[in-house]
């Protein structure tokens, strides 16, 4: 009887979902391992690891990395930065440009919009700033039955491309926008309601074999995979 396929299990931010989806094909033909576990908001997969789900490795963002090593569930020494990720906004590939480059013309496009979709507004970390940006421009109360909320931006962003609305946009961050088939990016959050992300790996405390999560680590945040990070939209130089 052959040994079982070892397994490397994760807890993984929307924002880097497709990387590591880009990665998996071959981190299974070089080390013969499988990857299993799940995407979802920041503070989604928090409370999962703290409930007890098992993981080897989290990838989220460095500010929650580096709270979760404080709090003794992930090893400090293994955290490896993939890099920043900037918040924008969305439109479906087929339809028109959209100007968001000032708060007017972020405004403008908003009022516009028949729905407007974007992740977790209590969980997600560009859900979160998205509400608050809304607040900022005194639309938050006045499109809020207008709002598609879903539990991360890559599901917010599938729904979008595949939603029948006369004229919809959504917010995420960017990476989830690039590598989402059906949408495309509009532009990035205009410079006075910038969010900019950095997201990193590190190995959890309790990981199961150290050595094949490290080489996942690795080839997250190795430069193998830096052309990678670069065209989905993470800035690895700003974030060095």
């Amino acid at each position: 009887m052959s040994a079982p396929q070892p397994v490397v299990r994760f807890l993984c931010a929307g924002a880097a979902q497709g990387l590591l989806r880009a990665l998996e094909g071959p981190f299974a033909a070089q080390t013969g391992a499988r990857l299993e576990g799940r995407f979802g908001a920041v503070g989604a997969l928090k409370e999962a690891l703290a409930g007890g789900e098992a993981c080897d490795v989290m990838i989220v963002t460095e500010a929650m990395i580096d709270t979760l090593a404080q709090g003794g569930r992930l090893d400090a020494s293994s955290k490896a930065t993939l890099g920043r990720v900037r918040t924008g906004i969305a439109v479906r590939a087929g339809d028109a440009p959209l100007a968001v480059g000032t708060p007017e013309a972020l405004r403008a496009a908003l009022l516009a919009a028949d729905r407007i979709y974007f992740p977790d507004p209590a969980r997600a970390t560009a859900g979160i700033h998205f509400a608050a940006v809304l607040r900022k421009l005194g639309l938050h109360d006045r499109l809020a039955a207008r709002f598609a909320t879903y539990p991360n931006g890559a599901t917010a962003m599938r729904e979008l491309a595949a939603g029948a609305d006369a004229s919809p946009i959504g917010c995420t961050q960017i990476t989830e926008i690039n590598y989402t088939l059906g949408v495309r990016l509009a532009g990035a959050l205009p410079r006075e309601f910038e969010l900019a992300t950095v997201y990193a790996a590190a190995l959890t405390t309790q990981a199961a074999d150290r050595e094949l999560a490290v080489r996942l680590i690795e080839s997250l945040a190795g430069a193998g995979s830096a052309e990678l990070r670069r065209a989905g939209g993470f800035e690895i130089e700003a974030a060095a």
